[in-house]
């Protein structure tokens, strides 16, 4: 009895704690799961203790990118304003910048902005942050990116531009509207063709997306 109620003890105790305190666990792995936590108290004792900023996880991540893919803003910042690499890629080529920008994740992305983010690297699909950011309809950030200079041409291995990406890919509401709108006013080749040949014009028109190609036609596309 003595033993089950000490073990019953032990259990409780143990999912009162925290992750950071996991037995076994390395300083690095704490600090994956701080980021993950957002917890950046954590965060800077672990730093301070000898943590490696850019230590990986098993799929490439550092603790910056897994920060990146819940949103955790204070993580984020913590740990780029230590030194965390925005550019560093997982096994898939996501980076904080990349994911960042391909995820809507303003204040994240704007900080790997300004903190050494580079606007050519690319995903695994060869696209820029601008691509998907254009895909999915997040009108901030493809702003943003247009903004800091991301070449709004780039080409990705599908044969695909943001606007066409946004056409092709999008719903052609408001808000791609609105995001093929600001890649026109960027200096976007309208007329830039997909591998098969055919434009951005003509996937709007196929697509009967209306708004988008009444931008396209003001913006003497073919």
């Amino acid at each position: 009895m003595l033993k089950l109620a000490f073990l019953s003890a032990w259990l409780f105790l143990a999912a009162l704690c925290p992750p950071l305190l996991a037995a076994g666990d390395t300083m690095n792995v704490q600090l994956h799961k701080a980021a993950a936590a957002d917890d950046v108290a954590a965060i800077r004792t672990l730093l301070s203790k000898g943590a490696e900023i850019d230590a990986r996880d098993a799929s490439g991540a550092t603790a910056l990118l897994v920060a990146t893919h819940g949103n955790r803003v204070n993580a984020a910042r913590a740990l780029i304003e230590a030194g965390a690499d925005v550019n560093a890629k997982d096994q898939i080529s996501d980076s904080p910048y990349l994911y960042a920008g391909a995820r809507g994740h303003l204040d994240i992305l704007k900080l790997t902005l300004s903190h050494g983010a580079d606007l050519k690297s690319t995903n695994r699909y060869g696209g820029t942050a601008l691509i998907p950011a254009s895909e999915r309809g997040h009108v901030e950030t493809v702003d943003m990116l247009i903004e800091a200079g991301v070449d709004v041409d780039h080409v990705n291995r599908l044969g695909w531009t943001a606007l066409l990406e946004a056409i092709i890919l999008g719903d052609g509401g408001p808000r791609h509207v609105r995001i093929v709108d600001l890649l026109i006013r960027a200096g976007a080749k309208v007329d830039l063709a997909d591998n098969d040949g055919v434009t951005p014009l003509q996937h709007a028109r196929g697509r009967g997306q209306g708004e988008i190609v009444a931008l396209l036609e003001k913006a003497e596309a073919k």
